[in-house]
């Protein structure tokens, strides 16, 4: 099959590479004429979309930042989602929201393996996962009982389009892709209009307005209280809205009991060390609601806050949750771009009372947490750069197991 992939983006990039190791003929294109990374074995364009190859295509991967543009409209038939079918028959459940999606989605899959069922697991490249290609394709090849899909806030239109979905659980709303959606008002109007007609499973705090009207049936969740390995408040929300979705299709109190009981925490989010006596908590916070949850149940002697990208200077508010909470030592190192700049302007402006430091490696920081946690008791390392903090948690935990 040739396939058309236009836009090359994360969503686009894995796209290409989940085509590839199929076998499939590729064209890509993007309208920019650099790109952070090309595609190696493809038929290559930059600067602009050549509409006679895309329409020479058997079917068409289209970014779901694309989805309102005239390329849309004119090639909607041909979209892979649309020539392969596979990923319409399993019962199908979206994830989205700002904060807890990966994890709750995976607690999900999780549970409903536990119960016997074929679970395919995945979603939006930003977050971690393969990519919606991925999910089109396996679902062609495979047989499964449940998809269960992480979607991004920003590809809900996209998801509407290319899903048929059968429930739908929002963790929470808070100030993430802001450069997007503009104002908590529009992000908060464009989810009412994704759950408007679907049965969905809502947070309490979520709860009310148009986001209480807009579903054809609502069910609300609270914390969780059974047994957990995974640890924070947040993550008994993220183990309430999945258990509460678990009921609604049906599963066994005690398989979903017993599922999360066994839940190990997903690589790159929020889990803790004990290093020379001192509590080490690591994971991806790169918007203030993340970190905000996590400042609200402990205060830290040492932060590490990886940087944004130079583009998304709105995610530098997260500092101004680190101002709340000012540790002893606040360190900055680069985590999505080397925007360390950008961020002590920023600090400028807060005054923290801390001092800070700044490191141009992120492989020195396990080095750095060993070497304050015989001085300090509480120390945390987050911000932004979920694959550096994924490095730096498998650090840590080998340090911790050796001791």
């Amino acid at each position: 099959m040739r396939v058309a992939v236009l836009g090359l983006g994360a969503e686009g990039l894995r796209a290409v590479e989940s085509l590839k190791r199929r076998g499939h003929s590729v064209y890509a294109s993007d309208i920019r004429r650099e790109i952070p990374a090309k595609p190696e074995g493809v038929d290559l364009d930059l600067g602009f979309h050549d509409t006679e190859k895309i329409g020479a295509a058997d079917a068409v991967v289209i970014s779901p930042s694309m989805i309102k543009t005239e390329f849309m409209e004119r090639f909607r038939d041909k979209l892979l989602c649309r020539v392969l079918e596979g990923h319409r028959k399993p019962k199908t459940i979206v994830v989205t929201g700002t904060n807890g999606k990966t994890t709750t989605a995976t607690m999900m899959a999780h549970v409903l393996e536990c119960a016997g069922e074929r679970v395919l697991l995945g979603g939006n490249a930003g977050g971690g996962f393969e990519g919606y290609t991925e999910l089109f394709l396996r679902a062609s090849e495979e047989e499964f009982d449940y998809l269960v899909v992480e979607v991004c806030d920003m590809t809900l239109e996209f998801a509407s389009e290319c899903f048929d979905i059968d429930l739908v659980v929002l963790t929470n709303l808070g100030e993430d892709h802001m450069d997007f959606h503009g104002s908590m008002e529009n992000y908060r109007r464009m989810v009412a209009e994704f759950l408007k007609g679907r049965d969905a499973v809502v947070g309490p705090a979520e709860s009310d307005g148009e986001l209480r009207e807009a579903p054809r049936l609502l069910r609300t969740y609270s914390e969780y209280t059974g047994p957990l390995r995974v640890e924070g408040g947040f993550n008994r929300l993220n183990a309430g809205a999945a258990s509460e979705a678990l009921r609604y299709l049906g599963v066994p109190e005690y398989i979903i009991r017993e599922g999360l009981a066994g839940f190990e925490p997903v690589r790159g989010r929020i889990r803790s060390f004990i290093i020379n006596g001192a509590y080490v908590v690591a994971g991806k916070t790169d918007n203030p609601h993340a970190l905000r949850a996590v400042l609200s149940e402990s205060e830290f002697d040492v932060m590490f806050i990886g940087t944004p990208r130079r583009s998304e200077e709105w995610r530098l508010r997260i500092l101004d949750e680190v101002a709340e909470s000012p540790p002893e030592v606040l360190v900055i190192f680069p985590g999505l771009e080397d925007t360390v700049d950008m961020v002590m302007e920023y600090l400028e402006g807060l005054e923290i009372p801390s001092e800070v430091i700044t490191v141009d490696d992120p492989d020195e920081i396990p080095g750095m947490v060993l070497e304050f946690s015989r001085k300090y008791r509480r120390i945390f390392v987050g911000g932004n750069g979920q694959d550096r903090i994924i490095r730096v948690q498998e650090k840590l935990e080998e340090i911790s197991s050796c001791e």
